[in-house]
Protein backbone atom coordinates (compact mmCIF):
# COMPACT_ATOMS: atom_id res chain seq x y z
CA UNK A 1 0.00 0.00 0.00
CA UNK A 2 1.55 3.34 -0.78
CA UNK A 3 2.24 5.54 1.86
CA UNK A 4 0.53 8.80 3.33
CA UNK A 5 1.77 12.11 4.46
CA UNK A 6 0.33 10.88 8.13
CA UNK A 7 1.93 7.47 8.26
CA UNK A 8 5.33 9.10 7.41
CA UNK A 9 4.55 11.81 10.01
CA UNK A 10 3.93 9.48 12.80
CA UNK A 11 6.55 6.79 11.61
CA UNK A 12 8.99 5.38 14.14
CA UNK A 13 11.84 3.07 14.88
CA UNK A 14 11.67 0.81 18.20
CA UNK A 15 15.33 1.55 19.50
CA UNK A 16 15.87 -2.73 19.64
CA UNK A 17 15.66 -2.38 15.52
CA UNK A 18 18.30 -0.77 13.33
CA UNK A 19 16.17 0.96 11.36
CA UNK A 20 12.41 0.33 9.73
CA UNK A 21 11.82 0.61 6.34
CA UNK A 22 8.02 2.07 4.79
CA UNK A 23 7.77 0.95 1.45
CA UNK A 24 5.72 3.35 -1.04
CA UNK A 25 5.69 2.36 -5.13
CA UNK A 26 8.23 1.90 -7.95
CA UNK A 27 10.93 1.16 -5.36
CA UNK A 28 10.76 4.03 -3.43
CA UNK A 29 11.11 4.04 0.49
CA UNK A 30 11.35 6.01 3.95
CA UNK A 31 14.04 4.64 6.09
CA UNK A 32 13.49 5.42 9.88
CA UNK A 33 15.91 5.45 12.63
CA UNK A 34 15.95 4.85 16.27
CA UNK A 35 16.74 8.28 16.61
CA UNK A 36 14.40 9.68 14.87
CA UNK A 37 16.14 10.32 11.14
CA UNK A 38 13.53 9.78 8.27
CA UNK A 39 15.36 9.32 4.94
CA UNK A 40 13.99 8.61 1.31
CA UNK A 41 15.79 6.49 -0.44
CA UNK A 42 15.04 4.70 -4.15
CA UNK A 43 16.14 1.39 -4.74
CA UNK A 44 17.22 0.41 -8.04
CA UNK A 45 18.98 -1.79 -10.68
CA UNK A 46 21.78 -1.36 -12.65
CA UNK A 47 22.49 -4.69 -14.65
CA UNK A 48 22.84 -7.49 -11.99
CA UNK A 49 23.39 -4.79 -9.36
CA UNK A 50 21.06 -3.77 -6.45
CA UNK A 51 21.87 0.35 -5.68
CA UNK A 52 20.21 3.15 -4.21
CA UNK A 53 19.94 6.82 -4.85
CA UNK A 54 19.50 9.07 -1.51
CA UNK A 55 16.26 11.71 -2.25
CA UNK A 56 16.53 13.61 1.11
CA UNK A 57 14.65 13.52 4.88
CA UNK A 58 11.16 14.39 5.81
CA UNK A 59 9.79 16.59 6.07
CA UNK A 60 12.14 18.76 4.07
CA UNK A 61 11.87 16.61 1.04
CA UNK A 62 7.55 15.84 1.48
CA UNK A 63 6.00 12.52 0.23
CA UNK A 64 4.80 14.20 -2.57
CA UNK A 65 8.54 15.31 -3.68
CA UNK A 66 10.31 11.80 -3.22
CA UNK A 67 7.79 10.56 -5.86
CA UNK A 68 8.66 13.10 -8.33
CA UNK A 69 12.37 13.08 -7.41
CA UNK A 70 12.21 9.30 -7.69
CA UNK A 71 10.19 9.60 -11.70
CA UNK A 72 13.44 11.73 -12.32
CA UNK A 73 15.69 9.27 -11.48
CA UNK A 74 13.75 6.95 -13.36
CA UNK A 75 13.88 8.17 -16.55
CA UNK A 76 17.35 9.38 -16.21
CA UNK A 77 17.80 5.25 -16.02
CA UNK A 78 15.91 4.82 -18.49
CA UNK A 79 18.45 6.72 -20.59
CA UNK A 80 20.93 4.48 -19.66
CA UNK A 81 22.52 7.02 -17.20
CA UNK A 82 23.20 5.63 -13.54
CA UNK A 83 21.07 8.24 -11.71
CA UNK A 84 23.78 7.77 -8.57
CA UNK A 85 27.07 8.18 -10.84
CA UNK A 86 25.05 11.66 -12.38
CA UNK A 87 24.82 12.57 -9.08
CA UNK A 88 28.78 12.23 -7.86
CA UNK A 89 29.68 13.55 -10.84
CA UNK A 90 27.19 16.80 -10.61
CA UNK A 91 28.69 17.78 -7.13
CA UNK A 92 31.93 17.22 -8.60
CA UNK A 93 31.05 19.62 -11.50
CA UNK A 94 29.95 22.04 -8.78
CA UNK A 95 32.98 21.66 -6.91
CA UNK A 96 35.82 22.64 -10.16
CA UNK A 97 33.10 25.74 -10.93
CA UNK A 98 34.50 26.71 -7.21
CA UNK A 99 38.23 25.66 -7.72
CA UNK A 100 40.18 25.62 -11.44
CA UNK A 101 43.72 25.35 -9.98
CA UNK A 102 45.61 23.44 -11.63
CA UNK A 103 46.06 20.68 -8.72
CA UNK A 104 42.33 20.81 -8.41
CA UNK A 105 41.65 19.83 -11.70
CA UNK A 106 44.57 16.98 -11.24
CA UNK A 107 42.87 15.51 -8.68
CA UNK A 108 39.44 15.43 -10.62
CA UNK A 109 41.17 13.89 -13.43
CA UNK A 110 42.77 11.20 -11.41
CA UNK A 111 39.36 10.28 -9.87
CA UNK A 112 37.94 9.76 -12.74
CA UNK A 113 41.48 8.35 -14.91
CA UNK A 114 42.17 5.36 -11.92
CA UNK A 115 38.86 3.16 -12.67
CA UNK A 116 40.00 0.62 -14.00
CA UNK A 117 43.90 1.09 -12.95
CA UNK A 118 45.74 -1.12 -10.50
CA UNK A 119 45.92 0.53 -6.76
CA UNK A 120 49.72 0.75 -7.22
CA UNK A 121 50.05 2.26 -10.84
CA UNK A 122 47.59 4.97 -9.40
CA UNK A 123 48.91 5.93 -6.76
CA UNK A 124 52.13 6.27 -8.29
CA UNK A 125 50.78 8.91 -10.68
CA UNK A 126 49.44 11.12 -8.09
CA UNK A 127 52.15 10.80 -6.08
CA UNK A 128 54.50 11.71 -9.11
CA UNK A 129 52.11 14.99 -9.43
CA UNK A 130 52.23 15.42 -5.99
CA UNK A 131 56.59 15.63 -5.29
CA UNK A 132 57.18 17.52 -8.91
CA UNK A 133 54.23 19.24 -10.28
CA UNK A 134 51.66 20.61 -7.52
CA UNK A 135 54.44 22.70 -5.78
CA UNK A 136 55.51 24.34 -8.87
CA UNK A 137 52.10 24.95 -10.44
CA UNK A 138 49.49 23.28 -8.22
CA UNK A 139 48.13 26.98 -7.05
CA UNK A 140 47.75 28.40 -10.43
CA UNK A 141 44.42 28.45 -11.89
CA UNK A 142 44.50 26.31 -15.00
CA UNK A 143 43.49 28.53 -17.88
CA UNK A 144 47.70 30.45 -17.06
CA UNK A 145 49.43 27.29 -17.33
CA UNK A 146 51.07 27.43 -20.42
CA UNK A 147 53.32 24.65 -22.72
CA UNK A 148 56.44 26.90 -21.72
CA UNK A 149 55.44 26.31 -17.83
CA UNK A 150 54.78 22.84 -18.41
CA UNK A 151 58.26 22.37 -20.31
CA UNK A 152 59.93 24.28 -17.29
CA UNK A 153 58.61 21.68 -14.84
CA UNK A 154 60.15 19.12 -16.85
CA UNK A 155 63.14 20.39 -17.61
CA UNK A 156 63.54 20.54 -14.04
CA UNK A 157 62.81 16.64 -12.67
CA UNK A 158 64.89 16.04 -16.26
CA UNK A 159 68.20 18.08 -14.86
CA UNK A 160 68.53 15.27 -11.78
CA UNK A 161 68.66 12.40 -14.45
CA UNK A 162 64.77 11.30 -13.91
CA UNK A 163 64.22 11.19 -18.43
CA UNK A 164 61.25 8.77 -17.66
CA UNK A 165 59.63 10.25 -15.01
CA UNK A 166 60.09 13.96 -17.40
CA UNK A 167 58.14 12.22 -20.16
CA UNK A 168 55.71 10.39 -17.93
CA UNK A 169 54.52 14.03 -16.19
CA UNK A 170 54.22 15.48 -19.92
CA UNK A 171 52.21 13.16 -20.56
CA UNK A 172 49.97 13.38 -16.96
CA UNK A 173 50.44 17.01 -17.59
CA UNK A 174 48.30 16.45 -21.34
CA UNK A 175 45.87 14.38 -20.12
CA UNK A 176 44.78 16.83 -17.18
CA UNK A 177 44.48 19.23 -19.98
CA UNK A 178 42.20 17.25 -21.96
CA UNK A 179 39.96 16.45 -18.87
CA UNK A 180 40.15 20.31 -18.41
CA UNK A 181 38.75 21.01 -22.18
CA UNK A 182 36.18 18.34 -22.16
CA UNK A 183 34.57 20.05 -18.94
CA UNK A 184 34.94 23.64 -20.43
CA UNK A 185 37.51 25.07 -18.26
CA UNK A 186 39.93 25.68 -20.70
CA UNK A 187 39.64 25.70 -24.74
CA UNK A 188 42.73 24.03 -25.93
CA UNK A 189 45.76 21.86 -24.29
CA UNK A 190 48.62 23.31 -24.43
CA UNK A 191 50.92 20.16 -24.23
CA UNK A 192 49.78 19.76 -27.49
CA UNK A 193 51.90 22.80 -29.01
CA UNK A 194 55.19 20.89 -28.54
CA UNK A 195 56.47 17.35 -28.74
CA UNK A 196 57.96 16.76 -25.75
CA UNK A 197 61.16 15.15 -28.11
CA UNK A 198 61.46 18.80 -29.26
CA UNK A 199 61.99 20.10 -25.43
CA UNK A 200 63.28 16.99 -23.62
CA UNK A 201 65.81 14.44 -23.85
CA UNK A 202 64.89 11.11 -24.83
CA UNK A 203 64.58 8.63 -22.20
CA UNK A 204 66.73 6.02 -21.60
CA UNK A 205 65.38 2.27 -22.47
CA UNK A 206 65.51 -0.25 -19.49
CA UNK A 207 67.96 -2.41 -19.59
CA UNK A 208 68.39 -5.82 -18.57
CA UNK A 209 71.18 -8.03 -17.72
CA UNK A 210 71.63 -11.33 -19.21
CA UNK A 211 73.91 -13.89 -20.18
CA UNK A 212 75.38 -15.27 -23.64
CA UNK A 213 74.20 -17.92 -25.10
CA UNK A 214 77.04 -19.67 -24.70
CA UNK A 215 77.24 -19.25 -21.06
CA UNK A 216 73.58 -20.77 -20.28
CA UNK A 217 75.18 -24.05 -20.23
CA UNK A 218 76.71 -23.42 -17.10
CA UNK A 219 73.85 -21.52 -15.93
CA UNK A 220 71.10 -24.63 -16.48
CA UNK A 221 73.66 -27.22 -14.58
CA UNK A 222 73.29 -24.63 -11.52
CA UNK A 223 69.69 -24.19 -11.65
CA UNK A 224 68.65 -28.10 -11.62
CA UNK A 225 71.12 -28.25 -9.30
CA UNK A 226 69.91 -25.64 -7.08
CA UNK A 227 69.45 -26.34 -3.12
CA UNK A 228 67.36 -23.39 -2.12
CA UNK A 229 63.26 -23.42 -2.48
CA UNK A 230 61.61 -25.85 -4.67
CA UNK A 231 59.03 -23.38 -5.86
CA UNK A 232 62.08 -21.30 -6.71
CA UNK A 233 63.52 -24.18 -8.73
CA UNK A 234 61.03 -25.08 -10.64
CA UNK A 235 60.38 -21.35 -10.43
CA UNK A 236 63.61 -20.66 -12.84
CA UNK A 237 63.39 -23.93 -14.74
CA UNK A 238 59.54 -22.16 -15.91
CA UNK A 239 60.67 -18.61 -16.56
CA UNK A 240 63.63 -20.36 -18.48
CA UNK A 241 61.18 -22.57 -20.77
CA UNK A 242 58.26 -19.98 -21.36
CA UNK A 243 60.21 -16.66 -21.06
CA UNK A 244 57.25 -14.67 -19.92
CA UNK A 245 57.52 -11.68 -17.53
CA UNK A 246 58.81 -12.37 -14.05
CA UNK A 247 55.37 -10.84 -12.80
CA UNK A 248 53.48 -12.80 -15.04
CA UNK A 249 55.40 -15.76 -13.36
CA UNK A 250 55.47 -15.53 -10.08
CA UNK A 251 51.65 -14.44 -10.34
CA UNK A 252 50.51 -17.23 -11.75
CA UNK A 253 47.17 -19.35 -10.67
CA UNK A 254 46.32 -22.61 -11.25
CA UNK A 255 43.00 -21.76 -12.85
CA UNK A 256 44.66 -20.02 -15.81
CA UNK A 257 46.50 -23.57 -17.06
CA UNK A 258 45.00 -26.50 -18.70
CA UNK A 259 47.72 -29.08 -18.54
CA UNK A 260 45.82 -31.70 -21.02
CA UNK A 261 45.95 -29.14 -23.34
CA UNK A 262 49.42 -28.07 -22.82
CA UNK A 263 48.28 -24.11 -22.67
CA UNK A 264 48.75 -21.36 -20.36
CA UNK A 265 46.54 -18.65 -20.65
CA UNK A 266 47.58 -15.21 -19.01
CA UNK A 267 44.60 -13.12 -18.74
CA UNK A 268 44.85 -9.21 -19.64
CA UNK A 269 44.87 -7.89 -16.42
CA UNK A 270 47.63 -9.37 -15.79
CA UNK A 271 50.44 -8.76 -18.84
CA UNK A 272 52.09 -5.24 -19.25
CA UNK A 273 50.16 -4.87 -22.67
CA UNK A 274 46.85 -5.50 -21.21
CA UNK A 275 45.79 -8.02 -23.94
CA UNK A 276 45.67 -11.68 -23.38
CA UNK A 277 48.68 -14.18 -24.10
CA UNK A 278 48.71 -17.69 -24.78
CA UNK A 279 51.86 -20.11 -23.61
CA UNK A 280 52.26 -22.95 -25.32
CA UNK A 281 53.68 -25.53 -22.36
CA UNK A 282 56.63 -28.13 -23.93
CA UNK A 283 56.15 -31.44 -22.70
CA UNK A 284 59.02 -30.90 -20.20
CA UNK A 285 56.61 -27.76 -18.62
CA UNK A 286 53.94 -29.56 -18.15
CA UNK A 287 56.07 -32.16 -16.44
CA UNK A 288 57.27 -30.06 -13.91
CA UNK A 289 54.14 -28.17 -13.32
CA UNK A 290 51.97 -31.61 -12.62
CA UNK A 291 55.05 -32.23 -10.44
CA UNK A 292 54.63 -28.62 -8.42
CA UNK A 293 50.39 -29.41 -8.40
CA UNK A 294 51.31 -32.61 -6.24
CA UNK A 295 53.25 -30.58 -3.53
CA UNK A 296 50.84 -26.93 -3.95
CA UNK A 297 49.52 -27.07 -0.71
CA UNK A 298 46.21 -24.69 -0.20
CA UNK A 299 46.10 -21.64 -1.93
CA UNK A 300 45.44 -20.28 -5.28
CA UNK A 301 49.27 -19.62 -6.78
CA UNK A 302 51.41 -22.15 -8.30
CA UNK A 303 54.14 -19.92 -6.80
CA UNK A 304 52.90 -19.56 -3.11
CA UNK A 305 54.99 -16.74 -0.66
CA UNK A 306 57.09 -18.67 1.91
CA UNK A 307 54.96 -17.84 4.94
CA UNK A 308 51.94 -16.28 3.12
CA UNK A 309 50.35 -19.48 1.06
CA UNK A 310 47.25 -16.99 -0.13
CA UNK A 311 49.98 -14.69 -1.60
CA UNK A 312 52.40 -15.40 -4.52
CA UNK A 313 56.30 -15.72 -4.43
CA UNK A 314 58.20 -12.18 -3.72
CA UNK A 315 59.59 -10.39 -6.83
CA UNK A 316 62.99 -10.83 -5.67
CA UNK A 317 62.88 -15.00 -5.59
CA UNK A 318 64.62 -15.54 -8.83
CA UNK A 319 66.92 -12.82 -8.90
CA UNK A 320 67.88 -13.31 -5.28
CA UNK A 321 68.34 -17.17 -6.36
CA UNK A 322 70.34 -15.84 -9.26
CA UNK A 323 72.13 -14.31 -7.12
CA UNK A 324 73.39 -17.06 -4.88
CA UNK A 325 74.40 -18.93 -7.80
CA UNK A 326 77.02 -16.21 -8.98
CA UNK A 327 74.65 -14.28 -11.63
CA UNK A 328 74.62 -11.07 -9.72
CA UNK A 329 74.67 -8.14 -12.09
CA UNK A 330 75.03 -10.59 -15.14
CA UNK A 331 70.96 -12.26 -15.23
CA UNK A 332 67.91 -11.57 -14.32
CA UNK A 333 64.64 -13.32 -14.85
CA UNK A 334 63.78 -10.90 -17.61
CA UNK A 335 67.19 -11.83 -19.31
CA UNK A 336 65.94 -15.19 -19.80
CA UNK A 337 63.57 -13.35 -22.78
CA UNK A 338 66.62 -11.89 -24.19
CA UNK A 339 68.53 -14.83 -24.14
CA UNK A 340 65.49 -17.14 -25.92
CA UNK A 341 65.19 -14.21 -28.39
CA UNK A 342 68.41 -14.12 -29.60
CA UNK A 343 68.83 -18.35 -29.66
CA UNK A 344 64.98 -18.25 -31.42
CA UNK A 345 66.49 -15.95 -34.57
CA UNK A 346 69.90 -17.52 -34.34
CA UNK A 347 68.11 -20.66 -35.48
CA UNK A 348 65.95 -18.97 -38.28
CA UNK A 349 62.50 -19.17 -36.65
CA UNK A 350 60.31 -16.69 -37.46
CA UNK A 351 60.51 -13.06 -36.37
CA UNK A 352 56.50 -12.72 -36.16
CA UNK A 353 56.33 -15.82 -34.27
CA UNK A 354 58.88 -15.10 -31.40
CA UNK A 355 57.64 -11.65 -30.55
CA UNK A 356 54.01 -12.95 -30.34
CA UNK A 357 55.55 -15.13 -27.65
CA UNK A 358 57.38 -12.33 -26.07
CA UNK A 359 54.42 -10.45 -26.20
CA UNK A 360 56.00 -7.43 -27.84
CA UNK A 361 53.09 -5.91 -29.71
CA UNK A 362 52.15 -2.46 -28.94
CA UNK A 363 48.96 -1.55 -27.26
CA UNK A 364 48.22 1.26 -29.69
CA UNK A 365 48.93 -1.12 -32.92
CA UNK A 366 46.69 -3.65 -31.68
CA UNK A 367 42.81 -3.94 -32.99
CA UNK A 368 39.91 -4.34 -30.23
CA UNK A 369 39.63 -8.37 -32.31
CA UNK A 370 43.49 -9.11 -32.35
CA UNK A 371 43.36 -12.83 -32.31
CA UNK A 372 45.46 -13.71 -29.61
CA UNK A 373 46.20 -17.14 -30.63
CA UNK A 374 47.58 -16.14 -33.96
CA UNK A 375 50.36 -18.63 -35.02
CA UNK A 376 49.53 -20.76 -32.37
CA UNK A 377 50.71 -24.36 -33.80
CA UNK A 378 53.79 -22.91 -35.12
CA UNK A 379 55.01 -21.35 -31.87
CA UNK A 380 53.60 -24.31 -30.05
CA UNK A 381 56.55 -26.35 -32.27
CA UNK A 382 58.86 -23.05 -31.44
CA UNK A 383 58.58 -23.50 -27.44
CA UNK A 384 58.68 -27.37 -27.68
CA UNK A 385 62.17 -27.04 -29.75
CA UNK A 386 63.51 -24.34 -27.55
CA UNK A 387 62.84 -26.27 -24.45
CA UNK A 388 64.73 -29.58 -25.96
CA UNK A 389 67.12 -27.29 -26.89
CA UNK A 390 67.56 -26.14 -22.96
CA UNK A 391 67.68 -29.66 -21.96
CA UNK A 392 70.42 -30.00 -24.48
CA UNK A 393 72.80 -27.48 -23.25
CA UNK A 394 72.24 -28.63 -20.09
CA UNK A 395 73.44 -32.19 -20.75
CA UNK A 396 76.12 -30.95 -22.69
CA UNK A 397 74.97 -32.29 -25.83
CA UNK A 398 75.80 -31.06 -29.27
CA UNK A 399 73.44 -28.68 -30.37
CA UNK A 400 73.01 -29.32 -34.36
CA UNK A 401 71.78 -26.08 -36.14
CA UNK A 402 68.49 -26.44 -36.77
CA UNK A 403 66.30 -24.25 -39.91
CA UNK A 404 63.04 -23.41 -39.28
CA UNK A 405 60.42 -23.92 -42.02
Amino acid sequence: MPLTDPACKNATCPPDKARVRLTDAGGLYLEVTPAGAKLWRWKYRLGPKEKRLALGSYPDVSLSQARSDRDAARLLLRSGTDPVQARKDEKLANRLKLDHSFESVARAWHETWKQGKSTRHADYVIRRLELDVFPAIGGKPIAEVTAPTLIAVAKKVERRGALDIAHRLWQSCGQVFEYAVAHGMVTRNPTRDIRPGAALKAPQKESFARLAAKDMPELLRKMAAYQGSVHTRYALDLIARTFVRTGELIGARWEEFDLDAAEWRIPAGRTKMRTPHIVPLSTQAVDALRCLHEIKGIGPFVFPGERDHESHMSNGAILGALKRMGYAGRMTGHGFRGVASTILHEHGFDHVHIELQLAHQERNKVSAAYNFATYLPARRKMMQWYSDHLDQLRQGAKVIPFKAA
